[in-house]
């Protein structure tokens, strides 16, 4: 990915005075207004905030989606922000899973058909992809659903192979973007079970954006944004796992 070193004792995820602005003159926006942030290997973060906190902006540089106007961005003690596309596109490829709110699912492709697409792109041979495609579908409690194409799934369903898709790959970090907004209440839960169970098992670091504080409430660690800064960061005592 990089020729950088990578220090060992460096937080998993660490953004160093990020700001971001779109547009230019009058028409400028800042979305992050020097934001610092550390997360470590194996938390799970819960991150919060009305429309336009920043909160989308800073998932987008987490996952590289985006790059910081100013300000540092470091993943296991990488600058990625001196990453050239090609490499950042590698660090997704293999570093991040993604999980969003619309599934994202390919409408006409069965279900482990979905979830091999990221070891396609890692160009794994087919009898490999396949059975790791399997495996990660049994993970989520999808074992007898591998032929079924999205619009024969429920929310609920759709929702546990995108996930499957995500941990295939077996990222340091999942990334989930409002991952139980198009579910109702007990599928939400079903999902976040899923999710807590693969952070504590597993060891997966997890950053959540989401705004239903209910499903923040399964996060060991809840950060609300405003105005393009950090609000507030909570470690909760009683979390719902």
């Amino acid at each position: 990915m990089s020729t950088q070193p990578i220090a060992l004792d460096a937080p998993l995820i660490e953004l160093i005075d990020v700001t971001k602005s779109y547009g230019a003159g009058s028409a400028s926006m800042q979305a992050l207004r020097g934001v610092s942030l550390r997360i470590n290997a194996g938390e799970f973060v819960a991150i919060m905030g009305a429309s336009g906190s920043g909160k989308s902006t800073i998932m987008n540089i987490i996952g590289c989606l985006d790059t910081p106007s100013s300000g540092s961005y470091r993943f296991k003690g990488v600058a990625v922000e001196l990453l050239d596309r090609n490499q950042r596109a590698q660090l997704r490829r293999f570093e991040l899973g993604f999980v969003f709110q619309g599934f994202n699912l390919l409408s006409r492709t069965s279900a482990l058909e979905n979830v091999e697409l990221p070891l396609i792109y890692r160009g794994l041979p087919h009898s490999e992809r396949r059975a790791l495609a399997q495996e990660a579908l049994a993970k989520v409690g999808l074992d007898g659903w591998a032929g079924h194409t999205p619009s024969e799934l429920s929310g609920g369903q759709q929702q546990r192979v995108a996930i499957a898709r995500a941990i295939v790959t077996q990222p340091s970090v999942l990334l989930a973007d409002e991952p139980t907004g198009n579910l109702d209440s007990a599928r939400s839960v079903e999902v976040m079970e899923m999710i807590t169970r693969f952070n504590q098992e597993s060891g997966i670091t997890v950053v959540m954006v989401t705004h239903e504080p209910d499903m923040a409430q399964f996060a060991r660690r809840v950060i609300h944004f405003r105005d393009g800064i950090i609000a507030s960061d909570v470690i909760q005592s009683g979390i719902t796992s």
